[in-house]
């Protein structure tokens, strides 16, 4: 039987991407319901937490280009709602506003994957490599938390 390698992320990483679940869900909530100050005070902790993951992260190249992506991802969607509060969404600048704009950090995530999904995914050693970075953040998150 074919062993099957299996690499996490520690569990105090999780935790934080949970927590960034129920901020991004908030902030979309309140734009949904045109609640403009409050969706406006999320972008904050929304993006804050995101750029943490992005950081705590780091290590891991998949979880890296990973959350890289949705850090833009999430720039573009405030971008898009700061547009439709303001009504900026429209004609800003000639023909295009900030729901075109948005395309840029939509398109730059999309870039980011595109490379990990159609070269660094397909490197001889990627398997290699991913179980040892996620292996090297374990051991030195257990060497922190050991003093």
């Amino acid at each position: 039987m074919k062993q099957t390698k299996i690499y996490h992320i520690p569990y105090k990483y999780r935790k934080v991407e949970n927590l960034h679940i129920l901020l991004w869900l908030l902030k979309d909530i309140c734009w949904a319901l045109n609640l403009k100050y409050p969706a406006l005070i999320m972008i904050i902790p929304t993006l804050l937490v995101a750029v943490l993951i992005t950081y705590q992260t780091r290590k891991i190249t998949s979880e890296l280009l990973h959350n890289l992506a949705i850090d833009f991802w999430i720039t573009a969607n405030c971008t898009w709602m700061v547009g439709e509060f303001f009504h900026w969404d429209q004609n800003l600048i000639g023909a295009y506003g900030l729901r075109e704009f948005s395309i840029f950090p939509f398109s730059i995530g999309l870039l980011i994957l595109a490379y990990y999904y159609l070269y660094y995914m397909h490197r001889a050693d990627f398997t290699e490599k991913v179980q040892e970075q996620t292996e090297h953040l374990i051991q030195e998150d257990q060497l922190k938390s050991q003093n």
